[in-house]
């Protein structure tokens, strides 16, 4: 798929050739130096009339009609050198290659050299190249889509280049693999089709897994998360995967993800509008078996730990309802005021299974509340925490990987109104008013003094259009920064 070659720019037989091009004197640009030489000097007259652009995210195709061994050139400006981020590059990357895959083009070539031979841009440039041309799968009898762009060369000096490119590929592919699940509707993705997929990652990567059926949920004492699942048919599962890159199991950190396959809001039902695309409340789960994914690949030296509680959310004559009161696995009791906040159920007693299991940190992953996209909108995910240095992990990672996250306040004045309840330990749902805030600290009463960071992507879960890293839909967002946070510990 990838490989790296050390080649003269000029010699280089491909059906296109990707070049970089910076705003900068391109007298100081060697690539471009050499293409324009053998070219005659006609680069210079095309970027002199403007048909060959350095501004940033431009892209310009040059055919070479045989004077160079490339058919045609793909220019790609990066307007300012010294402006250019591991994030800008990411996009603008990702851009260029979204139009050659739109130009049907197989193979192509990157002269690596002509943008940067930095370790953490190649490593960018792998998860582009698998992130932008990724094509969701449809149910049409006739499907035209088709990924054209498989192959690529780099042109490249530096050692590590290919190391750095092919850890890249691995956390785009883990976060495509997020994408498939919830691009997958609910009668197909149940809870026993998602464990299924599990499995295939875990043995994939020769982890271990264990998938506990309803009666061994019933056994581990999980009400919140049985209390969930009584209105349906398909029966909950609970998947417990392990990746051990230590010597000995211990101390793992704790991935959560809510896989909530598909949720009508229970009695407390959901709009005709709002109950469109709820297939995608499982996107904390796919986020977290995408991260085990690229996980099973990288194999950082780190033990981790990923927890799904799964089943839909319906509505029967034994749904749970308004005004329920239910044990939780922690044994703190639940009055349950609006069974539409099902997600923080599941993810109570996850994360109660993850301290039993002498969890060192946890992080869980959720499309919990409308809440988050009303206050930070559809590019940033909503984070809360009771450790700010675990906190500053996860922000670290997220910012390499170009995944925006905002902390929201965990403060008593909210823990006291999710404790307001006069007839249990805990209320579901105290209200609208912060209401993302509230959601987060219900989990945060079940993570005891654990380091936790919990991670609402309600609203960056799902793509209204198409991207420069990929197509509208799911995005897969937070499978790279879970995956990055576990390459960054020490």
């Amino acid at each position: 798929m990838v490989n790296v070659i050390n080649q003269e720019v000029t010699q280089v037989e491909a059906e296109a050739l990707v070049v970089g091009l910076y705003e900068e004197n391109k007298e100081n640009q060697d690539v471009y130096q050499s293409l324009n030489d053998e070219l005659n000097h006609h680069l210079d007259e095309l970027v002199k009339q403007d048909d060959v652009k350095n501004s940033f995210g431009a892209i310009s195709k040059v055919h070479t009609f045989g004077q160079v061994n490339a058919k045609r050139i793909y220019f790609v400006g990066l307007g300012k050198k010294d402006e250019l981020t591991v994030n800008k590059f990411r996009n603008v990357i990702g851009k260029s290659f979204k139009q050659l895959n739109k130009d049907k083009i197989r193979e192509v070539t990157l002269a690596l050299k002509s943008f940067t031979e930095d370790l953490t841009f190649a490593e960018a440039l792998g998860e582009a190249f698998v992130m932008a041309t990724y094509q969701l799968e449809t149910y049409h009898t006739s499907r035209e889509n088709e990924t054209y762009l498989t192959n690529l060369s780099l042109i490249a000096d530096e050692e590590g280049i290919q190391g750095a490119v092919e850890v890249g590929v691995a956390l785009g592919q883990g976060t495509n693999s997020a994408r498939h699940f919830v691009n997958m509707p609910g009668n197909l993705l149940t809870a026993t089709e998602l464990a299924s997929y599990a499995e295939n990652i875990a043995e994939k990567h020769g982890m271990e897994i264990d998938i506990f059926d309803k009666d061994q949920i019933e056994e581990l004492g999980m009400g919140a998360l049985l209390a969930v699942n009584q209105g349906s048919k398909e029966p909950p599962r609970f998947i417990v995967m392990k990746y051990q890159g230590k010597a000995e199991w211990s101390n793992p950190v704790a991935l959560v993800g809510k896989g909530i396959t598909f949720d009508t809001g229970g009695y407390s039902l959901k709009g005709k509008e709002g109950i469109i695309g709820m297939k995608m409340d499982m996107g904390g789960a796919a986020a977290v078996l995408g991260a085990m994914d690229a996980i099973g690949q990288i194999k950082p030296e780190e033990n981790v730990l990923c927890l799904v509680p799964s089943t839909d959310n319906m509505i029967s004559g034994d749904a749970f309802k308004p005004d329920d009161v239910i044990v939780s696995m922690s044994g703190k009791t639940i009055e349950v005021r609006n069974t539409d906040a099902e997600g923080r159920l599941a993810l109570a007693d996850a994360v109660t299974y993850a301290n039993q299991q002498g969890a060192s940190k946890i992080i869980d992953v959720a499309t919990l509340t409308g809440g988050v996209v009303v206050a930070l909108g559809d590019e940033m995910t909503g984070a809360m925490t009771n450790n700010g240095e675990w906190f500053d992990q996860v922000f670290e990672a997220s910012e390499e990987e170009g995944e925006l996250v905002w902390e929201l306040p965990y403060h008593d004045v909210f823990k006291n109104k999710v404790r307001s309840s006069h007839i249990a330990d805990l209320n579901n749902s105290p209200g609208r008013k912060g209401h993302a805030v509230l959601a987060g600290c219900f989990i945060g009463e079940f993570v005891e003094d654990t380091p936790w960071v919990h991670l609402d992507i309600a609203g960056t879960a799902m793509a209204e259009s198409e991207h420069d890293l990929g197509p509208k839909g799911p995005t897969g967002v937070m499978s790279r920064t879970l995956a990055k946070t576990i390459m960054n510990l020490k």
